[in-house]
């Protein structure tokens, strides 16, 4: 038998090969032009200012005049007590919204793609997505309301017979969940799209198949829908957990006050306040690069268990 040699193609074959298939396809090679552009300059140009987490920077100096520092960011991140009680409240809040937020995105899903009223699907679809689009100022402003010392919720428990009269938002030990739930019921909606998406590509002849088989909606649900979604499951597991350390920093400037601020202030509202409001702008990114580094190898943790999970293929 012969062996069959494989020829390398040349660089100025592949060359010519790129620019062949770029002029079949030049209408949409014109489209991914402009965000391409966009993330060379605002996503891979300020790679360089990330020196600045092991320099001295202030606003007089420039990026490259700064004075090297080393580590000693770092050091001052590891001993700042302050620092570590906004991780500790981003893990808490975190943790809560990935117990809740994770689930129920998932099982609205499956709800809605039970229901068989195309007109009531549409307006419970509608009615889920909407908080999504309103912005925490609007979304703020409304929770600081009900959670008043006069607002719907003490209203809603003196008339199931509990006293009370307090300001929940100013209570340091309900933030977490007050953080975490509004941000659950904001978002849950808007995270059953993917899912939706998923399961309208199921084929119908694995429900029909059983059905004649004598299996229940429930067992369906159970051995048919949720197998197929596994993989965009896995992804939003992977991007959940990677995200562990990033709160929402609007939510946070917006429920935070000075009562409840010990169990408020997350990190990216540290990183906020000593770089932008304080100026200590090497500090801050140093934290913002710490926890980037930290995010990373969150993802690939997750993806390796979740690849795992899947018959060793990787969703990412």
């Amino acid at each position: 038998m012969e062996a069959k040699v494989v020829k390398k193609s040349s660089l100025s074959e592949r060359f010519v090969s790129f620019w062949r298939a770029f002029a079949k396809q030049w209408q949409l090679q014109m489209m991914a032009i402009p965000g391409i552009v966009y993330m060379i300059i605002f996503s891979f140009i300020p790679i360089y200012g990330l020196t600045i987490a092991f320099k001295n920077y202030t606003v007089i100096d420039t990026i490259g005049g700064a004075q090297w520092v080393g580590w000693d960011n770092f050091e001052i991140i590891m001993k700042d007590r302050y620092f570590w009680q906004s991780v500790v409240n981003t893990l808490g809040i975190s943790f809560l919204k990935l117990a809740f937020g994770f689930v129920l995105p998932i099982i609205i899903s499956i709800m809605i793609f039970e229901l068989r009223d195309s007109v009531f699907k549409r307006v419970v679809q509608t009615i889920s997505y909407l908080p999504h689009f309103l912005s925490w100022i609007i979304l703020g402003g409304m929770l600081i309301t009900w959670f008043s010392s006069t607002g719907m919720i003490n209203q809603l428990l003196n008339m199931i017979g509990i006293a009370a009269d307090q300001n929940h938002m100013l209570d340091v030990g309900k933030y977490w969940w007050i953080a975490a739930l509004s941000d659950v019921w904001k978002e849950a909606g808007w995270g059953t799209i993917l899912y939706l998406a998923t399961m309208s590509k199921i084929d119908p002849t694995y429900y029909e198949a059983a059905k004649m088989d004598g299996a229940s909606r429930l067992r369906q649900t159970w051995s048919i829908t949720i197998p197929m979604m596994r993989n965009i499951i896995s992804l939003n597991l992977i991007l959940t957990v990677s995200g562990l350390f990033n709160s929402n920093l609007d939510q946070t400037l917006v429920l935070m006050n000075s009562q409840n601020q010990p169990k408020a202030e997350v990190i990216n509202s540290y990183v906020y306040r000593i770089g932008l409001m304080q100026g200590d702008f090497s500090y801050a990114t140093a934290v913002g690069l710490g926890v980037a580094v930290i995010s990373v190898i969150l993802l690939a943790i997750t993806n390796i268990a979740t690849k795992k999970l899947n018959d060793n293929q990787s969703v990412l």
